[in-house]
């Protein structure tokens, strides 16, 4: 079993720096989990400190049943791989591969055959004789997960493996490094600072900023119910949009004053948090995919006619500055009263720069958060009725 738990583990460098808050997690055997968050969140911090190359400042940190805080890393049964490959110059493919396992008195026959079915599933058996510096990249990236399979380890580290590589490799290595963990059947926790890499790689996600734990969560939910503005922003490209209100109450109902709009809430959706909030400020979060700039492009598949329930949409206007065809879409950039706005539009969409324009935001999908504590106070209708 490869489960790790994490309890209250802090890394403290000298001078009280505070590297890693508190961190409490259970990781599962067999499950593959993703740490995001900007540069010098804590991410590596922490997967070093699992890896044994960090000490714990306080905590406790088991892998499986162990307590492994005092062990080296050489017994805790873990595999790294890092950026920059560390790959032995000197060394042909086979040997870099082999290394490890002579270090430890393998046997000669059985070193061949775990090189050799390692490089047989990643694809790089014609590679076995050469060096590093006659490799790509992506080939250097295979021969560093190769020299990792052939421990056999019960958890896999991988440390931003795939920062070095161009957007294309990088690509098409998230769905090797993916296929590679079902093959495996064992434990990864893997470091990034791209949340695309996050989303579509993990199982579980940990976005982490200033050395603290954000939210721990499926990429889904995390996308859909970020519990504050910073995972909102985080997750999701381009990045969530956020305006500024005012929440007021009438006969009507409640609405929320956004420079000289309105935008009505459906008073079914309303969350009790936000009893509280009347005459005050709160933060409106926009996804991009959910501002329209035609009618006609307008989607509500839970409704025939949109125009039915008056909650379903605000209606504002707006300069674009820049628009960016993207093929499949359009990335319109938006001025709202001087306020930023990133649209995700049909790529049939006519808006240009210069042009002002009507722009629908599907109010069912938008996102409350309090703009001093930053947390949520409420999250978009998933299955409208």
């Amino acid at each position: 079993m490869a489960r790790i738990s994490l309890r209250g583990i802090y890394k403290i460098y000298p001078g009280e720096v505070v590297a890693v808050s508190d961190f409490n997690m259970e990781i599962a055997d067999r499950e593959f989990i993703v740490l995001v968050g900007p540069s010098g969140c804590g991410k590596s911090t922490t997967l070093r400190m699992i890896a044994g190359l960090e000490d714990i400042s306080r905590g406790e940190l088991y892998i499986g049943d162990r307590l492994v805080n005092d062990l080296p890393p050489k017994e805790r049964d873990i595999a790294m791989v890092f950026q920059n490959y560390a790959l032995y110059p000197h060394m042909s493919v086979f040997k870099n591969m082999a290394f490890a396992l002579e270090l430890r008195k393998t046997p000669r026959a059985e070193i061949e055959t775990r090189v050799r079915e390692a490089a047989r599933l990643l694809e790089i058996e014609h590679l076995l004789a050469r060096k590093p510096k006659e490799l790509s990249g992506g080939q250097r990236q295979r021969v560093a997960l190769g020299r990792a399979m052939v421990r056999n380890p019960a958890v896999f580290l991988l440390d931003e493996p795939l920062s070095n590589l161009d957007a294309k490799l990088r690509a098409s290595m998230r769905t090797e490094i993916s296929k590679l963990h079902k093959r495996l059947e064992t434990t990864f926790v893997y470091v990034t600072h791209d949340q695309t890499e996050a989303m579509t790689m993990g199982d579980r996600i940990v976005v982490m900023k200033d050395g603290l734990v954000q939210q721990i969560d499926t990429p889904q939910h995390l996308y859909d119910r970020p519990r504050n503005t910073f995972v909102a922003g985080f997750i999701g490209s381009p990045q969530m949009n956020f305006l500024t209100g005012t929440l007021r109450r009438d006969g009507a109902g409640s609405r929320i004053e956004i420079q000289a709009d309105a935008l009505r809430l459906d008073p079914a959706r309303e969350s009790g948090a936000l009893a509280s909030y009347t005459d005050k400020k709160v933060l409106v979060g926009i996804r991009p995919e959910d501002i329209y700039d035609d009618e006609s492009y307008w989607v509500n598949p839970h409704d025939a006619d949109p125009d039915a329930c008056e909650y379903n949409r605000f209606n504002i206007e707006a300069a674009v500055e820049v628009s960016e065809p993207m093929g499949s879409e359009i990335f319109l950039y938006l001025n709202y009263g001087g306020v930023p706005l990133t649209a995700r539009v049909d790529p049939g969409s006519k808006s240009k720069a210069g042009d002002v324009i009507r722009v629908h935001i599907d109010t069912r999908k938008i996102h409350l958060f309090d703009p001093e504590t930053e947390l949520a106070l409420m999250g978009p209708a998933l299955h409208a009725d």
